[in-house]
């Protein structure tokens, strides 16, 4: 969905030199642009998903967005350490390193089909440390919903074979 090009700015050399971030913050701040922006996202699994999975931390505003509009509840990933209860833990590769996501044990009912949503999809290995999060407190993943997905990554492949939803693509497929 091209129309929501024109609300994400390029920000060269952050976080690093090298990398151009993807910043969506105009578009969450325009009513409109965001109220579609959620609708085009959640359109496809109304009535398919219990709960909705937000990542740490555009995935919690996108996510929670979602989760109104679908009449599900939410629940969030985050960095080691920031939640206060009981977690379980998965560790993913960065190009340089590795980091770790965590959730709450009980956040997901056994049984719950999930929406994953995150604001970018680049290598996938976020989200699939996410999914194993799901996995592990008894969830099926339904899908994953990016507002950015940078094709060039790859990873849409590395998430296969749970369906990806994407409406803005920068390169690649």
């Amino acid at each position: 969905m091209t129309e929501f090009k024109r609300f994400i700015r390029d920000i060269p050399d952050f976080p690093k030199p090298g990398i151009v971030f993807k910043d969506i913050t105009p578009l969450l701040a325009d009513a409109a642009a965001f109220r579609a922006l959620v609708d085009a996202l959640v359109e496809p699994y109304r009535g398919r998903v219990d709960t909705v999975l937000g990542i740490e931390s555009r995935g919690f505003i996108i996510g929670a967005a979602a989760a109104l509009a679908l009449g599900t509840g939410i629940a969030i990933v985050r960095k080691p350490g920031k939640l206060p209860y009981r977690t379980h833990q998965a560790s993913y590769e960065l190009e340089y390193g590795s980091d770790t996501l965590e959730i709450h044990h009980d956040a997901i009912g056994s049984g719950h089909r999930v929406l994953l949503i995150d604001d970018l999809l680049a290598t996938g290995g976020t989200a699939s440390a996410a999914i194993e999060l799901v996995k592990r407190c008894g969830g099926t993943v339904a899908a994953c919903a990016f507002v950015i997905e940078l094709g060039f990554l790859g990873g849409r492949k590395r998430l296969a074979p749970y369906e990806v939803h994407s409406l803005v693509h920068y390169g690649g497929d």
